[in-house]
């Protein structure tokens, strides 16, 4: 039972008892202030035992763990912290417990795999035995913190790796910080810039440009720009500028980009934009530039005259209007130019007036932004004259390979360019042993002498002309030459001609003229002569008849005289007029073997003997028998005159073809092949007392009997004289009748 106080001890007892209810309200308010504190703080409130387990928390607690405050409770703070390390833990744990309290950063994991990062701060038995921690999730704060630290080791990155300059500047354009590209532009180093500003490299003409800028950054916070700066060797850079405020601790910056090669490309590119555009307008050949489908999109002056249209009607026609599209060649050429990209070839344009031009083309695909460049030539007038110089050169072929006259083209050492057939034949070589051969080298000694001269007088006087006599093999021959220096420059040209023939008809005509001359004189002579003769020789008659004796061998020498000035006459006669004569069938052999027998005695008279080789069976020919007869005697008795000291005389007759051949053929002392060609000559001859009169008669009655007489001889061995006669007769208009 309890034991009751008595009213002193009460009376004694109230005032400690008030004062206790006043100290139990007191501590009941301050209670409530703490849980409202508690319960309202911003920071998470967690009050754990020593088991390190939740005893209380606030809300502030149950929204950094997201968890409801009975899930809390009496849950292990150490469960949120598997992804701290063991280390850090028991570091932090010693600290505790040496100091009583510590602060630092935590990463909690939370039941959903939600990470957070926290700041904490724990004090050791602030409620007896329980520990005070408070928390802030200061996840975001470290997110943009570690951002920051990103961002600004990229920037530092960017800034030391970018290759355009980088600059932060001050307001009064002092350079704060340059990176390595924009030193490397102005060619300084880093600390030497760092100690100038913007207005010592901008060219004076940029001055006012770079005051635009900074006021312009100032104003609106950003600008854009191009600025020349000069180096300290003299040379210009240029940048495009753009600057940036406040960026960097309140400080500008402007990203250079140095664009002096480009803006040097760009100058280039205009200039030479200009000149193709001075080009374009100003060429003289065509130029057209057209899309994938063919229409014309530009065009220049010259391709307006070309195709006969106004610029503005031309740029809206398309290429293809121009040509025949299925024309097998025109396919191909496009066919070709889509494969490869670019063709040169040339075709026939019609144009709009009708007419046709034949232009060479150079096709370029995309040479222009894209699109088909087409340069033309109007080849007409050349492809015509191109036609009319191969037709003309195929006439100077013509003429040159079918000239009657050898024509050789030689150069400026005188070596054969080109030769044609007359030339070839003349010099009797194919045309390509003569090409690039000396026209001396072609000629004997003696002949090459003679041309050297005339070349030499054509290098003087630019022309020359003469005759060069020169032997093959078989005869002689006389070529006349006519060289030209000149004909087209470097090249010479030589016609020349065998004028063998004609100088033996010349001398035939000369020899003919002769035997007229002589003929005049031969019947002026016989007509003179023979009536005194008459006279003569009938009074010497008489006179023979009435003296005898002694003088009568007078009277014989007399007479035998005049038979001999009577055969003169007789053979004057012959060369003087045609004799009426009978041509009729005779066999030759028989003539001749009379002939050899009238002649025998006086070839036996000088040791001579006449050997007769006639071939059988040969046909008559159509001949006057008494003419052959004075023709064979002539020559047998020159043939025995020759050989003093006697000899043989070959007489041989063959048949050769149409023709019958007489060979006379002596030992004698034989003739100079100089005076052969004179044989037969008025008055010419090789015997002392000859009158040559006997081998013209011969070589006259030959003639009228349509044959001839050929000499062959060598000196010291003897002469054959070769009459040919042909067995069938040619009536000719000037013959004489029966």
């Amino acid at each position: 039972m309890a034991q009751s106080l008595s009213p002193r001890e009460e009376q004694n007892a109230s005032p400690d008892v008030r004062s206790l209810e006043e100290e139990n309200r007191r501590l009941k308010e301050r209670l409530n202030s703490y849980s409202i504190i508690f319960e309202r703080s911003l920071d998470a409130i967690v009050i754990l035992n020593k088991n390190g387990e939740f005893v209380d928390v606030n809300e502030a607690a149950c929204k950094l763990f997201e968890m409801d405050k009975f899930d809390l409770i009496g849950r292990s703070f150490s469960s949120f912290l598997e992804l701290v390390p063991p280390d850090i833990l028991l570091f932090q744990q010693s600290m505790l417990q040496k100091f009583g309290s510590f602060s630092d950063e935590l990463l909690i994991k939370l039941p959903d795999g939600k990470v957070k990062h926290i700041e904490f701060s724990i004090k050791k038995d602030v409620f007896h035995e329980f520990d005070l921690v408070m928390m802030r999730d200061v996840s975001a704060h470290k997110a943009l913190e570690r951002e920051r630290i990103i961002h600004e080791f990229l920037f530092r990155d960017v800034f030391n790796r970018a290759v355009d300059g980088i600059v932060i500047f001050d307001e009064f354009g002092r350079f704060i910080d340059v990176n390595p590209a924009f030193s490397m532009s102005l060619n300084l180093e880093k600390g030497k810039l760092l100690n100038l500003s913007f207005q010592q490299f901008v060219a004076r003409e940029c001055a006012n440009e770079f005051a635009r800028l900074l006021a312009e950054v100032k104003e609106k916070g950003t600008a854009k720009g191009e600025l020349s700066l000069v180096r300290p060797d003299g040379t210009v850079k240029m940048f495009e500028l753009t600057a940036t405020s406040n960026v960097y601790s309140g400080f500008y910056m402007a990203i250079m980009r140095d664009v002096t090669e480009r803006k040097n490309m760009e100058i280039k590119l205009q200039k030479s934009e200009e000149r193709f555009r001075a080009i374009f307008e100003q060429a003289h050949e065509a130029i057209l530039i057209w899309d994938d489908f063919g229409y014309i999109l530009n065009a220049n002056p010259a391709a307006s005259r070309t195709f006969e249209l106004p610029l503005n009607l031309l740029v809206r026609r398309n290429l293809l209007d121009f040509v025949e599209y299925g024309d097998e060649k025109v396919k191909r050429i496009f066919s070709e130019f889509r494969q490869k990209g670019e063709i040169r070839d040339e075709l026939t344009f019609h144009m709009p007036n009708g007419e046709q031009k034949q232009l060479e083309f150079t096709m370029k695909k995309g040479a222009i932004d894209g699109y088909h460049l087409t340069i033309f030539r109007n080849v007409s007038e050349r492809r015509k004259i191109e036609r009319e110089l191969r037709e003309s050169e195929q006439k100077f072929r013509s003429i040159f390979d079918h000239s009657m006259d050898g024509i050789l083209l030689w150069d400026e050492q005188h070596r054969i360019i080109d030769a044609n057939p007359i030339a070839c034949g003349i010099f009797s070589a194919e045309k390509e042993a003569l090409l690039g051969r000396k026209v001396g080298e072609l000629l004997p000694d003696r002949a090459r002498r003679q041309l050297n001269k005339l070349m030499a007088e054509c290098q003087r006087a630019g022309e020359a002309s003469g005759e060069v006599e020169f032997s093959d093999e078989t005869k002689g021959r006389i070529i006349e030459f006519s060289l030209k220096k000149e004909v087209i420059p470097g090249v010479g040209m030589m016609t020349f001609r065998d004028v063998t023939e004609r100088k033996e008809m010349e001398l035939q005509l000369r020899k003919s003229d002769t035997l007229n001359v002589v003929g005049e004189l031969a019947a002026g002579i016989a007509h003179e002569i023979r009536n005194p003769m008459t006279a003569l020789k009938g009074f010497i008659q008489l006179l023979q008849g009435s003296i005898d004796g002694d003088y009568s061998m007078y009277f014989n020498v007399i007479m035998s005289e005049l038979k001999r000035i009577e055969s003169i006459i007789t053979e004057f006669l012959v060369l003087a007029k045609p004799q009426a004569v009978q041509y009729k069938q005779n066999d030759i052999c028989k003539i001749m073997q009379d002939t050899i027998d009238l002649i025998s005695a006086q070839a036996m008279m000088h040791n001579v003997q006449i050997i007769a080789d006639f071939d059988r069976g040969l046909p008559p020919v159509y001949c006057e028998p008494n003419q052959l007869k004075q023709v064979f005697i002539n020559i047998l008795k020159n043939a025995i005159e020759v050989m003093p000291k006697g000899g043989d005389i070959t007489v041989r007759i063959a048949r050769m073809g149409k023709n019958v051949r007489i060979s006379i053929t002596d030992q004698g002392c034989g003739i100079p092949k100089d005076k052969i060609k004179k044989l037969g000559e008025p008055f010419y001859t090789t015997k002392e007392r000859g009158t040559g009169l006997g081998l013209m008669v011969s070589y006259k009655i030959i003639e009228e009997h349509q044959g001839k007489i050929d000499v062959e001889s060598e000196v010291g061995v003897g002469t054959t004289f070769h009459i040919t006669l042909p067995i069938e007769r040619t009536e000719r208009e000037d013959d004489d009748g029966d």
